[in-house]
């Protein structure tokens, strides 16, 4: 059971919580989301919680006939993949530290950065992985639906930039997003990354958003708060937002998994025997879906939440320098089959950037390859919640399958 239950003051539907660490913003938050007409049975908030934008991130939002734009956020899709590799610590412990910095480097030079960041313009068509994890067909479906939704919505995507959504095919992009080389609990070798649907995903995000305000207005609905408008079905937007955040998902997966088999070539650089076993996992924690859930068919936001159904595997990183998580659902019918998606922040960047010193960074992400750059200052683990304390909170909704740790871990600015 949730360790808390809060209400509406106004009666609307209930708000349950798995944690005791939330701020009073969130709550705000929390509060005026419940206050929604659409909104169906209850909200349900992860034990990594915190303030959004316009929505709490790390909760999960059913709704009746209708999606709220701005929970599913801008970066649609966003979520994690993992791998496990046939490689032991005992084969890394037979390199170097210079070894390790060549494999971080070999990552960073092909899985393109930062805002922005793009292969060239034919590199994402020639790329051949000796690993794969994608099809080509996979692109060209994409491109013909884009097609489709860009016809209906020309000024989606700004003038010179229709070719940046293949480009970013393969790349990481910034913030939290990042690429990890991990050792699991029998000393397994994994790799881990955190990716969603990069500019394109942004700007259908942003563009809906802005939409669904306008049908607001249209039909003289005023939400509590200007970024929980919602769409619903019959208006004249809802279906092409639903093709559009279907899109983006579909990117988000087949970004994440191109940038898997880059990883992959590099490591079959220094290791030609490495291949992938059969343990591969790829999940959304940004994004929307239909479901049915005590009986009834309703659109799941999971915002900041991955999916917990009965035996789903899911990724729980924690931050650069502690423990993460591959875990099995147990279809806790409370949390909509839900779990964190993370440690969550305890800090804003600005408060992290504040807060901390490189000699901070330094010491708390000890013993990991890692370009250590003021850029990333505000990712430090200090910034985020107890990785431990919020796999506690939620022990009812996921079991441990492997605890992993990092050893090498890249970065976008």
């Amino acid at each position: 059971m949730p360790i808390k239950k809060i209400y509406n003051k106004k009666g609307k539907v209930p708000v349950k919580i798995w944690t005791n660490d939330l701020d009073e913003e969130s709550f705000k938050q929390l509060t005026q989301v419940s206050e929604l007409p659409i909104i169906y049975k209850h909200v349900a908030v992860m034990p990594d919680a915190h303030l959004g934008k316009g929505c709490t991130i790390g909760s999960v939002i059913p709704t009746r006939k209708a999606i709220i734009p701005a929970a599913v956020g801008v970066d649609i899709g966003c979520g994690m993949m993992a791998v496990k590799t046939n490689l032991t610590s005992d084969q890394l412990s037979g390199i170097t530290k210079d070894a390790l910095k060549s494999i971080r480097m070999g990552i960073e030079s092909g899985v393109p950065l930062g805002i922005g960041g793009a292969h060239a313009s034919h590199s994402v068509s020639t790329f051949q992985p000796r690993i794969p994890f994608t099809s080509a067909e996979e692109a060209v479906n994409l491109e013909r639906e884009l097609k489709e939704i860009l016809e209906k919505h020309p000024k989606v995507l700004q003038k010179g930039r229709s070719d940046k959504w293949y480009r970013q095919i393969g790349s990481l992009g910034s913030g939290n997003h990042f690429i990890e080389i991990c050792l699991d609990e029998n000393e397994a070798v994994w790799v881990m990354l955190h990716s969603g649907s990069r500019g394109t995903g942004n700007r259908f995000g942003m563009y809906f958003i802005e939409l669904a305000k306008k049908d607001m207005r249209a039909h003289h609905i005023n939400p509590p708060n200007a970024d929980l408008a919602y769409l619903s079905e019959g208006t004249v937007y809802f279906d092409d937002y639903v093709q559009a955040v279907f899109w983006s998902q579909a990117y988000a997966s087949l970004n994440r998994r191109r940038m898997m088999e880059i990883v992959f070539n590099v490591l079959l650089e220094n290791f030609p025997g490495v291949i992938a076993t059969d343990q591969v996992i790829n999940c959304h924690h940004n994004y929307v879906e239909k479901e049915n859930h005590f009986g009834e068919n309703v659109f799941v936001t999971r915002k900041g939440a991955i999916r917990a159904g009965v035996g789903d595997l899911g990724i729980i990183p924690g931050s650069m320098g502690t423990r993460s998580f591959i875990v099995r659902g147990k279809g806790n019918p409370e949390s909509f089959h839900s779990c964190s998606h993370g440690a969550g922040r305890r800090m804003s960047r600005t408060q992290a950037r504040k807060s901390f010193t490189m000699a901070d960074l330094t010491a708390q992400t000890e013993g990991v390859e890692l370009n250590r750059r003021k850029s990333i200052l505000d990712e430090i683990p200090g910034a985020y919640k107890d990785i431990d304390e919020v796999m506690r909170n939620q022990s009812d909704l996921v079991e441990v399958v492997h605890t992993l740790k990092q050893i090498i871990c890249v970065k976008g600015d």
